[in-house]
């Protein structure tokens, strides 16, 4: 028996930062979105817990963790501990989403794995349990398993569902050099020693997301950790300038980056935007919609 789930890759079009906390995590107001780049996970009935990863080209091999350090792993094994389940299957990960590139890749797996394990074992777990389970392992996999648009707070991992009628295009240009998230997060508290305690509002950028207006949107993205990712690769700034200049109505770092993406206003805009970069010399450039469903099962158990 086998059974594939897919998991989205993530932005944030919405990052608030507020000062780090005595724990070492930094409060957050951030709206996510789930785009169509996607990760697709593959479990089959074993006797051991096994993982083999396939990466896309524009993926480096090297750059994804193998082992125990892996977070499929990890969430099998987690969730084997909390149910009583057995930690078994032969994973199998097909990766399209940038590693270390502010998309969440690991955090779509691990939610992907989640889902897989559990149904494989026909464990019936509840989603209040698999979502506490997911931010325990990670402050992105909560929505990874919701997916669609969403409100995080707290460290990102109390996920509220935003109603989200739009279809936003996106243009995404990730790096061949990943940058670290926690690198990222200390470079913001060096920029900004005396950040709020409460991190910027999400509001503005909800009120953009309802009106249904791509130029609108555009205006009200906000990422506090933008202004670190380009002090620390002043190329994503230059990337960012150029994508304006073929088209997109904003382009901004994706989390903690480096992967930069770019709203456009149609399905049109976005590919001029592509074909544009791409003929500018960028490698990989992908285009993706959005919102789309959080780690969802592509066959049947």
């Amino acid at each position: 028996m086998s059974i594939t789930v897919r998991g989205a890759a993530k932005i944030n079009l919405h990052l608030g930062v507020g000062r780090v906390r005595e724990d070492g995590f930094h409060p957050l107001d951030t709206v996510y979105q789930a785009i169509g780049i996607h990760d697709d996970l593959t479990v089959a009935t074993a006797d051991a817990l096994s993982l083999l990863t396939h990466v896309a080209d524009h993926i480096d091999p090297a750059s994804v963790p193998d082992g125990d350090d892996n977070i499929v792993l990890r969430a099998a094994r987690l969730l084997a501990a909390r149910t009583g389940a057995p930690a078994t299957g032969a994973f199998v990960v097909r990766k399209d989403i940038p590693v270390a590139g502010g998309m969440a890749g690991g955090s779509a797996d691990a939610a992907a794995a989640l889902v897989a394990h559990d149904r494989l074992h026909d464990l019936h777990t509840p989603d209040d349990v698999l979502l506490a389970l997911a931010a325990e392992l990670g402050s992105d996999i909560p929505f990874s398993l919701v997916g669609g648009t969403a409100r995080g707070v707290g460290r990102g991992e109390l996920v509220t569902p935003v109603e989200d009628r739009g279809a936003w295009w996106w243009v995404a240009v990730p790096s061949t050099v990943g940058l670290s998230t926690p690198v990222v997060y200390r470079h913001f508290d060096v920029l900004h020693p005396d950040a709020p305690e409460v991190p910027a509002s999400a509001e503005p950028l909800l009120a953009a997301l309802a009106s249904g207006e791509p130029v609108r949107l555009a205006r009200a993205l906000h990422n506090d950790l933008q202004e670190p990712a380009i002090d620390l690769r002043p190329e994503l700034g230059d990337l960012i300038v150029r994508g304006e200049a073929e088209g997109a109505l904003r382009g901004m770092v994706s989390g903690s980056g480096p992967t930069v993406v770019f709203l456009c206003e149609s399905a049109e805009g976005a590919r001029e935007t592509a074909l544009g970069l791409a003929g500018s010399g960028e490698e990989v450039v992908l285009t993706a919609t959005g919102p789309v469903a959080g780690a969802h099962v592509l066959t049947p158990v």
